[in-house]
């Protein structure tokens, strides 16, 4: 487990060990017991450059089933991670644009295969660059390893519609991390985007809405420090660590990087990513919404 930097350490997260510096992945580069993994919106991202020995891992065709719509099933993340050589003892340290949104998504699926050594670089590419850090193009070649991954367990931080239903329906908390315009329904998908996808605009009845770019810093894309995330999530919200918690979007991304903020910066135990989020409750016959 790396040491906990100093600057990440001072911030009062719960769980400070889970993040790791850019100045701690730089040392870290030829680290053989630890594998760099970038995972961007942007597929095109990598190839223009990335950080030297790190591997992509590509949201869409690597993370998703092909065909259903659901995640890569056992085997396929076994083929994963022997592809980009990592074993059940290898450190992960996921980064990405858009301040770590896929990286905190490709974070949770692999614990949903129960990949318990990971970590997210504090600001992502965004940091790294504007720290004027090393790019390279050359793409690393690592010696294939057997990896085998415990049965994919979507019990403990998946939710699915029907369990999201009986959660609204008990009038328990959930967090809405799209943008305002999303959240009223006057878009259906995030501004400069093509409102695509989803028949109908609103939000889950009576579901908060706190936009998850409020818990990074936008200069440098790092993550805010516990007082302030405390100030959104708890002073302005009313959550709480001990609730149970459903955090949605609009395919679950953006609210990775929101579960990943009340999980392990905050302390909190019961949250939950809806991964079909607006997609499949907005296209749903029958389920309520609120504009």
């Amino acid at each position: 487990m790396p040491q906990v930097m100093p600057d990440i350490e001072s911030r009062g997260y719960v769980h400070p060990e889970v993040l790791v510096s850019t100045d701690w992945v730089e040392s870290h580069i030829k680290d053989p017991g630890v594998r760099i993994i970038e995972s961007n919106e942007d597929p095109l991202l990598y190839p223009s450059g990335h950080i030297p020995g790190s591997v992509q891992v590509d949201w869409a065709a690597d993370l998703n089933d092909p065909v259903r719509r659901d995640y890569l099933d056992r085997a396929g993340f076994n083929r994963l991670m022997s592809r980009i050589g990592v074993s059940r003892d290898t450190m992960v340290v996921f980064y990405g644009d858009k301040s770590n949104w896929w990286a905190c998504y490709a974070f949770w699926i692999f614990q949903l295969f129960g990949h318990k050594n990971a970590k997210v670089m504090d600001g992502g590419r965004l940091k790294w660059e504007k720290e004027g850090r090393p790019l390279t193009r050359e793409v690393p070649q690592y010696a294939h390893t057997t990896y085998e991954a415990p049965e994919r367990d979507d019990k403990k931080i998946r939710t699915f519609r029907d369990q999201v239903l009986v959660h609204m329906e008990a009038g328990k908390p959930l967090v809405d991390v799209r943008s305002p315009q999303e959240y009223s329904g006057e878009r259906t998908h995030m501004p400069e985007y093509p409102q695509e996808g989803v028949l109908r605009g609103g939000h889950i009845p009576g579901a908060k809405n706190v936009p998850w770019a409020r818990a990074a810093n936008p200069e440098d894309g790092s993550f805010k420090n516990a007082a302030q995330l405390r100030a959104i999530y708890e002073q302005e919200q009313g959550l709480s660590p001990k609730e149970d918690i459903v955090a949605y979007c609009r395919i679950g991304e953006r609210s990775s990087h929101t579960w990943f903020v009340l999980t392990y910066l905050l302390g909190y135990q019961k949250v939950k990513n809806y991964d079909g989020s607006w997609t499949e409750w907005g296209n749903s016959v029958g389920l309520p919404i609120e504009k």
